[in-house]
């Protein structure tokens, strides 16, 4: 295992797990908003918030990172999206209260969940870092009945 370098990160919990976002994504944590639904293909998305002006997706990962059967979520944590030469906000359902801390990122390693970017080691919890962009990929893998994503080895 190697470290990357002590940074910030926006930790938030879904259900009993806790993941983290690296803080200089992280716009804001908001209160709930009134989500529009509407029909669409894309699996993950839940809908969309209007926040100050802008149209905001919702994308639903706690299916992917926790299962089908997370809590409710109360909050929505606003990330700065990378898409190619763009960047857009997108709003994570979260849980409960989020918080700040500083670690040291130590490196994915090739057994770890596709959308993980390394994980953190705050005493005796291991936190996993979500790459944001990884979940592009997820939604075409999802499956429609389960919301799950097939086994590493149906994958390869």
């Amino acid at each position: 295992m190697s470290a990357i370098g002590e940074k910030s990160f926006v930790i938030f919990p879904l259900g009993a797990r806790r993941f983290a976002f690296p803080a200089d994504a992280v716009t804001e944590l908001a209160k709930p908003d009134l989500l529009q639904v509407f029909p669409h293909r894309t699996k993950m998305l839940a809908g969309v918030l209007v926040r100050r002006g802008r149209i905001v997706p919702v994308l639903d990962i706690a299916q992917v990172l926790v299962g089908p059967d997370a809590p409710p979520r109360k909050f929505y944590l606003i990330v700065n999206r990378k898409r190619d030469q763009r960047s857009e906000w997108t709003a994570i359902p979260v849980t409960g209260e989020c918080e700040l801390a500083n670690s040291e990122l130590i490196a994915r390693t090739s057994t770890m969940p596709q959308y993980a970017s390394g994980f953190l080691s705050l005493g005796d919890e291991v936190v996993e870092v979500v790459a944001l962009n990884a979940f592009d990929a997820f939604n075409d893998g999802l499956d429609n009945a389960t919301g799950k994503l097939p086994s590493r080895e149906a994958r390869s």
